[in-house]
C-alpha cells in the first residue's frame, strides 16, 4: 500500500478493526448463550473468599474475554442479595486481571491455527444438533476471526514505517500522553470492549506505528475506558450494585491514572518489561492489573465504604406515575394495538423479574420491607393482566383479520402466564420463606447451594424470556425452549438429591423439608410461565410441528 492512498489505508485499517471488534463480540455472546449459567454458578459460589472471588473474576473474564460482561452478571447477584458487595468488588478485580491475560492470549501469533479453528467451527456450528456444540463452534469461529483481524492490521500497516505524515502524528502522541491516554479511554468505550481496544493499540505498536510511550498511555486509558462501560450499562441498577461498578471505577480508573502520572513523572525504562515495544505494552497491560488487584484486594470494604458515602440512596420524592402502553386510539389500528399490548405485557414481565430477583433474599433474611415490596408489585400486575386483557378482548371484536385475531390470543396467554409466575412468587414462595423465618429452622448447606443455583437458573431464563419477547428471534426462542426440558430434569435430580438427604437423617433436612421440596416446584412453575413466550414464535418457524418441542408444550 502506498503512502499516496490515505483512504484506502483507512478502509482497510477501519474493516480489520470492525471484525476485531465484532470477532470478539461473537466469541464473548458464543459463551455466554451455551454456558452462561455454569459461568454465573462459578462467580456466586466463588466469593466465599476474596482471593477466591478474584480468581472466579479472572476465570469468568477469560472464558467471556470481556470484563463488563463480569461486571453486569455480577451486580445482578448484588443486586440480588446473593453476593456481598465487598465479593462482588473483588469478582470485578479479577476480571480485570482477566482481561489482561486475555490480551495476552490472542496476540500469540498463530496463522497455521486459523484454518484449523475455522473448519471445526464451522463444522460444528453447521453439523452439530447440540446447541451446546453449536455455540462452541460459534467460539471457534470468532477465536479464527481475531487471528485474521490482527493479521489484516498488522498487513494494512506494514508499508506505513516510512509514511512521514503518521510518523509526526504517532511521535506526537509519544510525547502526550495525556491526549493519548484520552484517546484509549475514548475508543475502548465507543466500541465496548478493552481487549478488542488493546489488541489494537499493541498491534499498531508491533508495526512501528505507534511509539511505545503512546501505546502504554493508550493502554491504561483503555482500562479507564473498560470500567467506564460498565459504568454506563448499570446506571439503572439498584444502589448497591452500582456502588461495586463504581468502586471498580475509581479502582481501575484511577490507578490507571496514577499509572500513568508515575510514568511520565520518572521516565521509568520500559525495556524491562520486554524486547520488543508490542511485548512492552502488552506486558504492561498485564502488569497494571495485576498490581492493582493485589494492591486493592485487601481494601475492598474500605473502598465501597468511601463510595456509599458518595453514591446514595435517592431522596424520596413524588414519581412520575406510570402510563399504560395500553392507548385506546390505537385499537382501529390492529398493528400498532398489537405492539401497545406486547409492550405492556414486557413491563408485566419485568415486575415478574424483580419479584423473582428480590423473593430469594427473604429466605435466608426475612425483611418486611421487600415482602411487602413483593405483594405491592403483585397487586399492579393483576391490574396491569386485567387491562390487558380488556384490551385485547376490544381488539378481537374489533379487528377483522385472522392473524390479528391469533396475535391477540397468544398475547392474552402470555398475560395469563406472566400473571401466574406473579401469583405464585407472591403467594408461594414468599409464604415459605415466611414460614421457615416463623420456625426459626435453616436449609442444610447443601439444600440451600441446590436452592440458590436453581433460582439462578430460572432467574436467567427469565431474562432470556423478555428478550425473546423483546427481539422475537427464533434461535433465542429455541433456546429458550430447550432450557424447559433441562430444568425439569434439574428440578426433577435435586427432589432426588434432597430425599437423598432425608435418608441419611440430616436434621436441617427434615426441618425444611416442605420448604425445599416446594420452592423448586414453584420456581419450575415460573420457569415455564416465562418459556410460554417462545411458543408463538416457534409456532410460526414450524418448530413445533415435528420436533421435541411439540411434545414440551404438554
Amino acid at each position: 500500500m502506498s503512502e499516496s492512498s490515505p483512504l484506502l489505508f483507512l478502509l482497510h485499517v477501519a474493516g480489520a478493526a470492525a471484525l476485531l471488534i465484532w470477532a470478539v463480540r461473537l466469541v464473548r455472546t458464543g459463551v455466554e448463550r451455551g454456558w452462561s449459567v455454569p459461568l454465573r454458578r462459578l462467580l456466586r459460589q466463588g466469593a466465599e473468599r476474596r482471593m477466591v472471588a478474584a480468581l472466579s473474576g479472572t476465570g469468568a473474564a477469560i472464558v467471556l474475554q470481556s470484563s463488563t460482561a463480569v461486571a453486569i452478571l455480577t451486580s445482578n447477584f448484588v443486586a440480588a442479595g446473593t453476593l456481598a458487595a465487598a465479593a462482588g468488588l473483588a469478582i470485578l478485580l479479577g476480571a480485570d486481571l482477566g482481561s489482561a491475560i486475555v490480551a495476552q492470549i490472542l496476540l500469540t501469533r498463530a496463522d497455521w491455527f486459523v484454518p484449523v479453528l475455522l473448519v471445526a467451527g464451522v463444522a460444528m456450528f453447521l453439523k452439530s444438533q447440540s446447541r451446546d456444540y453449536r455455540m462452541a463452534g460459534r467460539v471457534l469461529i470468532g477465536l479464527a476471526l481475531i487471528f485474521v483481524s490482527l493479521t489484516m492490521i498488522r498487513d494494512a500497516t506494514e508499508p506505513l514505517r516510512d509514511s512521514k505524515g503518521l510518523v509526526t502524528a504517532m511521535t506526537y502522541l509519544g510525547g502526550d500522553p495525556v491526549t493519548a491516554f484520552a484517546i484509549g479511554a475514548l475508543f475502548a468505550w465507543a466500541v465496548h470492549s478493552s481487549v478488542a481496544a488493546v489488541l489494537l493499540f499493541v498491534t499498531l505498536a508491533a508495526q512501528g506505528v505507534l511509539p511505545v510511550t503512546a501505546g502504554v498511555a493508550m493502554v491504561l486509558g483503555a482500562n479507564l475506558g473498560g470500567a467506564i462501560i460498565a459504568y454506563v450499562l448499570t446506571l439503572g441498577a439498584e444502589i448497591e450494585a452500582r456502588r461495586v461498578i463504581v468502586a471498580n471505577l475509581a479502582l481501575r480508573g484511577g490507578g490507571a491514572a496514577l499509572a500513568l502520572f508515575a510514568l511520565s513523572a520518572f521516565a521509568l525504562p520500559f525495556d524491562y518489561l520486554g524486547a520488543t515495544p508490542a511485548r512492552q505494552v502488552i506486558n504492561l497491560h498485564l502488569a497494571f492489573n495485576l498490581a492493582l488487584l493485589l494492591i486493592a484486594l485487601p481494601v475492598t470494604r474500605p473502598v465501597l465504604a468511601l463510595v456509599s458515602r458518595w453514591i446514595t440512596a435517592p431522596a424520596q420524592s413524588s414519581n412520575l406515575t406510570r402510563i399504560s402502553a395500553l392507548d385506546p386510539a390505537a385499537l382501529t389500528q390492529p398493528d400498532r394495538a398489537l405492539a401497545c399490548a406486547t409492550r405492556e405485557i414486557l413491563q408485566m414481565g419485568e415486575g415478574v423479574e424483580a419479584m423473582l430477583r428480590s423473593v430469594i433474599g427473604l429466605y435466608d433474611e426475612w425483611d418486611d420491607t421487600a415482602a411487602s415490596a413483593i405483594r405491592a408489585k403483585e397487586t399492579e400486575l393483576d391490574k396491569m393482566h386485567i387491562a390487558i386483557k380488556l384490551y385485547l378482548a376490544k381488539l378481537h371484536r374489533t379487528a377483522d383479520g385472522e392473524e390479528a385475531t391469533q396475535k391477540s390470543l397468544e398475547l392474552a396467554d402470555m398475560a395469563v402466564n406472566l400473571e401466574s409466575a406473579g401469583n405464585t412468587i407472591s403467594d408461594v414462595m414468599l409464604a415459605l420463606a415466611r414460614r421457615r423465618d416463623q420456625s426459626g429452622s435453616a436449609f442444610s448447606e447443601t439444600g440451600w447451594k441446590e436452592i440458590r443455583d436453581f433460582h439462578d437458573r430460572v432467574l436467567s431464563n427469565a431474562q432470556s424470556g423478555l428478550n425473546v419477547l423483546m427481539t422475537m428471534n427464533p434461535d433465542a426462542a429455541r433456546a429458550l425452549v430447550e432450557e424447559k426440558d433441562r430444568v425439569r430434569d434439574m428440578e426433577q435430580r435435586l427432589q432426588r438429591s434432597h430425599l437423598d438427604r432425608l435418608k441419611q437423617g440430616l436434621t436441617e433436612s427434615i426441618e425444611t423439608s416442605n420448604i425445599h421440596q416446594e420452592t423448586l416446584r414453584a420456581l419450575k412453575q415460573v420457569n415455564s410461565a416465562f418459556t410460554m413466550i417462545a411458543y408463538p414464535i416457534l409456532s410460526e418457524t414450524g418448530d413445533l410441528l415435528s420436533s421435541r418441542l411439540t411434545r414440551q408444550q404438554g
